[in-house]
């Protein structure tokens, strides 16, 4: 297929790495043009604009930090949406449902074109494997099409509903996961004042009911930090926002997210917003700061 990606941070880039190794042409674009100059040596085609790289192709993917991002790389001068013939756009971004229903009924109002959001849940590794997990909200009339290039790098592709549906899932997908890593941090505190061997701790665990893939990863992360960062802590604190806005505006109690979000803004008001999430064992095991 012929491929338009924007956005090459830290999981657009292996994206792209994946579709080009299973044979798509891919046209990028990324604010910061240096990044992409690895891709361009694979046979990617680096573009000057948005609208350029979404010009004559079969579909265009993005990735981006957030809702302002999306905005300006869909509907800024030199936009998304001043492409040709653009058919359809899978967002990988996680920007709030009401934002998502709302860009997409303007992209369909103004090209006619399918607004597919697409968060997923995984990481870099995930990506790396080919095993993430996409849960999809929008018109399913491209959906078909747009998974022939996500299975480059996925799994698991779900259509979830409407438009908005797509990151509704991932906002419960992001209060399983932020709820678990605090709850690790706890526990890994709880071992280190009671004199457990913490490099034993995810592997006596392993196969019991306490068992998760975030356990296997976030253990070791915060017993010996230094490993190259899976994603930043102000990352999962920008969705946490998201979670309790959107459950405040549905009447869902959410007691235990609530105080998540309070942990985490904690971590970032200490200065570890840049930090993984992993540095929220900081909270409970100060002494391991000088890591992070």
């Amino acid at each position: 297929m012929k491929l338009a990606f924007c956005g090459l941070g830290l999981m657009g880039e292996p994206m792209v790495r994946r579709l080009l190794a299973a044979g798509h042409s891919v046209k990028v674009w990324n604010r910061t043009p240096a990044k992409a100059l690895p891709l361009t040596e694979l046979g990617a085609q680096l573009c000057d604009t948005p609208a350029e790289a979404a010009n004559d192709v079969d579909g265009v993917f993005m990735c981006l930090l957030n809702q302002a991002a999306v905005q300006e790389v869909v509907f800024g001068p030199h936009g998304i949406a001043k492409a040709h013939s653009l058919q359809w756009l899978v967002d990988h971004s996680s920007i709030p449902p009401e934002e998502t229903r709302a860009l997409s009924q303007k992209l369909l109002d103004v090209c006619q074109a399918d607004w597919l959001d697409a968060p997923v849940s995984g990481g870099v590794g995930g990506v790396q494997a080919g095993t993430l997990a996409v849960m999809v909200g929008g018109a399913a009339r491209h959906l078909d099409s747009a998974s022939q290039a996500m299975r480059a790098y996925a799994s698991n592709i779900t259509h979830m509903g409407h438009s908005g549906a797509g990151q509704a899932t991932k906002l419960c997908n992001q209060t399983i996961v932020a709820s678990t890593v605090a709850a690790i941090a706890e526990a890994v505190g709880l071992a280190h004042r009671n004199g457990i061997d913490l490099n034993q701790l995810a592997k006596a665990l392993q196969g019991g009911w306490a068992d998760s893939k975030p356990l296997q990863v976030f253990v070791p992360r915060m017993v010996a930090p230094g490993a190259p960062s899976i994603g930043a802590l102000s990352t999962m604190l920008k969705d946490v926002d998201t979670v309790m806005q959107v459950a405040q505006n549905s009447g869902a109690p959410m007691p235990v997210m609530a105080t998540v979000q309070q942990q985490l803004r904690a971590a970032q008001a200490a200065g570890l917003g840049e930090a993984e999430l992993s540095a929220l064992i900081c909270l409970v095991w100060p002494e391991q700061r000088a890591a992070f």
